[in-house]
């Protein structure tokens, strides 16, 4: 069975794998404080029907909980460990099934293998709160190995924390015009490509979000960053297959090499 990988646009996609859905930072608003969806439509209904949804870490723009609120009841619900003494919102949300999890936490969703790995970004949930929970990325294996990196910077044991992947999910920009610690940009991801390995690659986090009134202000790093990663990869990780989705569009990969 092929893998299918839609991307929702931000940092939202669906993994469909062994017939089990996985939904990443799930994000479905039209605006999020200073922020204003500029591109694709809000994500279909389709978009909210997962098994699993998994939370990279508290950023507003990851953990959203209006967004979570709309998943299905009885859906499961993986979120970094401390997340719900740091956020007391998700205790509101009965109707999830909710699991904190840790970098090496292994939690099975049908025949699904989900796994948590560290990423190096600040785990806490700002401008407000100093309750810490680490930022993750999770390893989705069943059919194939697929690598959501959430938000993280590069770092030194990438590819031994991470293990070998078939696909990498992989951020490329952000949501205003700089980038601070923490974060790939679209060279920093083509150099966690080629560390990780992955037969391909799915630009996200980038092209979505933007501050109101910025739209004059370096708007290339708005449009620009999947067209860079598909450069810089292909000079970095000749071998790996880059997909660059557009917001909605799904693309079907093959399974385990």
């Amino acid at each position: 069975m092929p893998v299918e990988v839609t991307w929702w646009g931000h940092a939202t996609c669906t993994l469909e794998d062994s017939h089990t859905r996985v939904l990443t930072d799930p994000l479905f608003a039209r605006r999020l404080a200073h922020l204003r969806r500029r591109r694709g439509a809000e994500p279909a209904p389709e978009a909210l029907r997962a098994d699993v949804a998994v939370v990279s870490h508290l950023h507003a723009d990851h953990l959203h909980l209006p967004s979570l609120a709309r998943l299905a009841p009885g859906t499961r619900l993986l979120v970094p460990r401390g997340a719900l003494r740091a956020v007391p919102g998700l205790r509101k949300l009965t109707a999830l099934d909710v699991t904190e999890m840790a970098p090496g936490d292994v939690t099975s969703v049908g025949a699904l293998a989900v796994r948590a790995v560290p990423a190096l970004h600040d785990g806490r949930r700002l401008p407000v709160g100093r309750r810490h929970a680490p930022a993750l990325g999770y390893v989705v294996e069943g059919e194939a190995r697929t690598y959501f990196a959430g938000d993280t910077g590069l770092f030194e044991d990438m590819a031994k924390e991470v293990g070998p992947v078939d696909t990498a999910l992989l951020p490329v920009g952000g949501w205003g015009p700089y980038l601070g610690d923490g974060h790939l940009d679209a060279g920093r991801a083509a150099q966690a490509l080629a560390l990780l390995g992955a037969a391909s690659a799915v630009p996200v986090h980038y092209g979505t979000y933007w501050p109101i009134g910025m739209d004059a202000v370096r708007p290339h790093e708005f449009h620009a960053p999947g067209h860079e990663f598909e450069r810089l990869a292909a000079r970095q990780a000749p071998e790996a297959v880059v997909h660059r989705l557009d917001h909605g569009e799904s693309v079907r990969l093959g399974g385990v090499r």
